[in-house]
């Protein structure tokens, strides 16, 4: 494997720039020097499908970020679930063949997974070396993404799948919840029964009841402790494989949507039942697992290898992402 500081100089190649994340990297890294170049589906430097300006664009640069995907916040039909798939591994695929073909490839390629590959956990957090894989949609579209990210013999590139929790930032996520705290609706989202169909148990779509009374476990992270994650592993070239990007101090949906409240000044949000989420659900072209699975997840590499979260507390990254200032 080639040292880390190979083709310092290089650019940036970001894969799926136009979403939450690559938005807030092309700035952040333009603002350090960095030279980068986009592939999209439109907007960008280079569109999906054009694998030749792709090889151009890998050969010769100093690190590739895959982010490219379909959203997951949209209801599972067949389609739907059908697009999640492709959209991650055809892109994967795309950048991959390009790094096998490159004669002078990219000593680092990070991209994208999820924590959600995790199992519902209630009962201890799940780190890269004793985490249990889940099962379902969801958990299978996470260990396709990884597969196809480690598929190929790439000798010269080390490769790291950021297994990112939920993140939080201007936007994202924290935009409908801070809206419907507003309006009285910021209570902890509780589990409970709701029949889950025969087929929805066949592709894996439906959420059976786990951790009640907002119980769930929310591990999170800040946007800018994710670039800063990959800034760390360009640094760092021990780190290879699955990488957890999650805050170290994980909170739990009952704690996380309190804490929403005080940030924001809300004094009360009475819980929201599972049969009010899942109609809700429905109306918004969504899925509750989104917020009912219990996701708890531990940085265990990144700590062990001495990284410094800019945002560990949780109430801290929320003030931020609602800049709202803390009381003096």
């Amino acid at each position: 494997m080639t040292d880390a500081t190979h083709s310092a100089e290089g650019p940036v190649v970001i894969g799926g720039s136009t979403g939450f994340m690559g938005q807030y990297l092309i700035p952040r890294l333009s603002a350090a020097g960095r030279e980068v170049i986009t592939i999209s589906r439109s907007g960008a430097d280079i569109a999906w499908g054009d694998q030749d300006a792709i090889d151009r664009a890998v050969d010769g640069s100093s690190l590739v970020i895959g982010l490219a995907g379909k959203s997951v916040n949209c209801r599972y039909t067949a389609e739907n679930r059908a697009a999640i798939f492709r959209s991650r591994l055809d892109t994967t695929s795309s950048l991959s063949s390009a790094i096998a073909k490159a004669t002078n490839p990219p000593p680092l390629w990070v991209n994208s997974s999820t924590a959600t590959i995790y199992r519902h956990a209630e009962d201890r957090p799940m780190t890269e070396s004793s985490g249990d894989l889940g099962t379902g949609f969801s958990v299978e579209v996470a260990k396709a993404w990884e597969r196809a990210l480690f598929a190929d013999d790439l000798p010269h590139t080390r490769r790291v799948a950021l297994r990112s929790a939920i993140v939080l930032g201007h936007g994202g996520v924290l935009g409908p919840l801070k809206n419907l705290a507003r309006l009285g609706l910021g209570g902890a989202q509780h589990d409970g029964p709701w029949p889950v169909s025969r087929a929805r148990r066949a592709a894996g779509t439906g959420h059976l009841p786990g951790a009640r009374r907002g119980a769930q476990r929310f591990s999170w992270v800040h946007v800018e402790d994710v670039a800063r994650i990959i800034d760390f592993l360009e640094a760092t070239p021990s780190l290879e494989g699955p990488v957890n990007a999650a805050s170290p101090n994980p909170s739990d949906n009952a704690e996380f949507m309190a804490t929403v409240r005080r940030v924001l000044g809300v004094g009360f949000g009475p819980p929201m039942p599972r049969w009010m989420l899942e109609l809700g659900a429905i109306g918004i072209r969504t899925e509750t697992e989104l917020i009912l699975k219990s996701r708890w997840v531990i940085p265990e590499k990144l700590t062990l290898a001495g990284f410094e979260f800019a945002y560990p507390k949780l109430e801290d990254a929320i003030r931020e992402s609602f800049d709202v200032a803390a009381a003096a």
